[in-house]
């Protein structure tokens, strides 16, 4: 029987006190290993889902539950965050005066690490994501399909169990969207990483194990 990494019960969200409705007890279990991409509309919920798997926001009801961790019972969010869950956003996210390793290395921070190892590990992952002649590169001198591999890398500083990635591909063109998508595939299969992504490009939720639909916060 599989291990479940991701798992919400009746997962309500609303706002406005009460009057918009972004998540409609959703019901969701995801598997340790699983490439899972989200779609729907603008303003479906989408976005309001990944920040609960990702314990960013509160849920107004309902429960979410990562890797056995209900997540209404972790005391310290941050740290929970720095060791289970990568964060992989639409505009990066990148501090812009930090070269590549520097940006990379941010989340080790937390981690009882000297810098010597910190910077071994940044190297390393941009060298698994094929940006080893760009680690001292500031962002503005990469492209954007680099800055995102830049992203993936940092997104996998701690080893998470989980990575959550919100339109990873919406600011680049076709091809390295394609190139993202296979790295994060890549990835996800070496580690046995579990990933959701949401997205919505049809090619990207493509080459997901399944898609899911949401439309006005409830999944279809």
């Amino acid at each position: 029987m599989n291990r479940v990494m991701v798992q919400t019960k009746e997962l309500t969200k609303t706002f406005e006190k009460g009057s918009i409705i972004a998540l409609d007890q959703v019901n969701l279990t995801v598997e340790v290993g699983e490439f899972v991409s989200i779609m729907g509309p603008s303003g479906s919920g989408k976005t309001t889902l990944l920040n609960m798997l990702g314990a960013l926001d509160k849920p107004t009801s309902g429960r979410v539950i990562v890797d056995g961790i209900d997540l209404s019972q972790v005391k310290n969010v941050d740290q929970f965050r720095s060791q289970k869950v990568g964060f992989i956003f639409q505009l990066h996210n990148l501090i812009p005066t930090l070269s590549a390793w520097e940006n990379v290395q941010i989340p080790m921070c937390e981690l009882k690490m000297t810098s010597k190892e910190r910077r071994k590990r940044a190297v390393g992952l941009l060298q698994s994501v094929g940006l080893q002649h760009r680690i001292n590169q500031v962002p503005t001198k990469l492209s954007g399909g680099e800055r995102q591999r830049v992203a993936i890398a940092r997104a996998l500083a701690n080893n998470p169990s989980l990575v959550l990635a919100d339109e990873p591909t919406g600011t680049i063109d076709s091809k390295a969207s394609a190139e993202i998508v296979e790295l994060m595939r890549e990835l996800n299969r070496s580690g046995n990483t579990t990933f959701i992504i949401v997205t919505h490009d049809p090619d990207v939720a493509k080459s997901a194990d399944r898609i899911i639909h949401i439309i006005d916060g409830r999944l279809e």
